[in-house]
């Protein structure tokens, strides 16, 4: 049966600032996002950016100085409008899970079921169960449970009133590095076959990779950017953006125009596959940054540039390397394992650059770690 909203925004949020007396600057400043039924959502950005406080409004727990929240077309939180969180019907998993440890799993999921008669309460815990994969363990307490056992269990307690949308805060940041993202995975899957709409907060790139169709990238209270993986990994719309998410480094370029064809003459040599690049004028003198991710940098023994090896990080499958060119430019370069060379080893470099993204130059190129 199709979701009544499917082609219709189920989730949108129009220009919402929230501003503390205390601070001189808003906590969540003019954020415009939207999600269509079934979507999963993330907000990523670094500590303090907002996306919990935002997170928090969404869920009613947080009161907006200005814009507007509509949920399912309904608006709940707008000028002098402000629906409590409980009348939303919106559930929430958080990072400590918040069971109870003396109830059983199954009396943890049914918890928020009481209005229910017994028997269909019952009903639908045993179909949440079954969704999260936790049938056989539904006697069991949460002592006796993994940490990822645990999550799930708390998913299936948040999905069991069957909330409209549900609101995930840094859900995985208790669990160890491994087990994160084979569990995003794991809930990615669970709620698209339960056809909810979720919005998530992570500090974790992979995991909002493994989980989100739309990843929102905050920083200082504003969101940078509302796309999904593809896009802002090749196609930033800002340079706090481009830093951000993945590995990459900024080189001094410009941009020139000879024979009616556009070229980015870099410290790696020109760049001629720019078809979304600006046109010279939109640099002062052409001359501009051009982002270099370590995947754009490809190791050729042939190759004329060379540069020193500086620092090497080992990623089973490949090497993460750090690399000086002659003319002092830093770049990063994924290098298949079995090319294995020593820091201080000088290897042959080109670039393959798919999407050339340029900003405003720079004053300083800082190394990147």
């Amino acid at each position: 049966m199709p979701h009544p909203y499917n082609g219709a925004m189920f989730l949108d949020v129009a220009q919402l600032s929230i501003r503390y007396p205390e601070r001189g600057y808003p906590a969540v400043d003019g954020v415009t996002l939207s999600l269509r039924a079934g979507e999963m959502g993330v907000l990523i950005g670094p500590s303090g950016c907002g996306k919990t406080t935002l997170l928090r409004a969404v869920a009613g727990l947080e009161r907006a100085s200005a814009g507007e929240i509509r949920l399912a077309q309904t608006l709940v939180s707008g000028d002098k409008v402000h629906i409590a969180p409980q009348e939303r019907r919106i559930g929430m998993v958080f990072q400590d899970y918040a069971l109870f440890p003396h109830l059983s799993v199954f009396d943890n999921v049914g918890f928020g079921l009481h209005k229910l008669p017994r028997l269909d309460s019952d009903k639908r815990v045993r179909e949440v169960l079954s969704l999260v994969g936790l049938v056989s363990s539904a006697q069991r307490y949460p002592h006796e449970l993994s940490g990822g056992q645990q999550q799930r269990v708390a998913l299936a307690r948040a999905l069991a009133p069957k909330p409209q949308l549900l609101l995930l805060d840094e859900p995985f940041s208790n669990l160890d590095v491994e087990l994160r993202e084979r569990l995003a995975l794991e809930v990615r899957g669970i709620l698209k076959e339960a056809k909810t709409t979720a919005l998530f907060v992570t500090h974790d790139q992979m995991e909002a990779f493994a989980i989100g169709d739309v990843i929102g990238v905050m920083s200082e209270g504003q969101l940078q950017q509302w796309d999904d993986a593809y896009t802002l990994y090749h196609r930033p719309n800002t340079r706090f953006v481009a830093e951000f998410i993945g590995h990459g480094v900024f080189a001094p370029a410009t941009i020139k125009e000879s024979n009616n064809q556009v070229v980015v003459q870099t410290p790696m040599g020109d760049l001629v596959d720019i078809a979304e690049c600006p046109l010279p004028s939109a640099f002062v003198s052409g001359e501009c940054d051009v982002l270099l991710r370590a995947d754009d940098i490809v190791h050729d023994d042939d190759a004329p540039v060379k540069a020193e090896i500086i620092r090497k990080s080992f990623r089973g499958s490949e090497f993460l390397y750090t690399l000086r060119l002659k003319t002092g430019e830093s770049v990063m370069a994924h290098v298949p394992s079995h090319h294995d060379h020593k820091v201080g080893e000088w290897i042959g470099i080109r670039a393959e650059v798919a999407h050339v993204v340029t900003f405003k130059r720079a004053s300083v190129y800082p190394m990147r770690d």
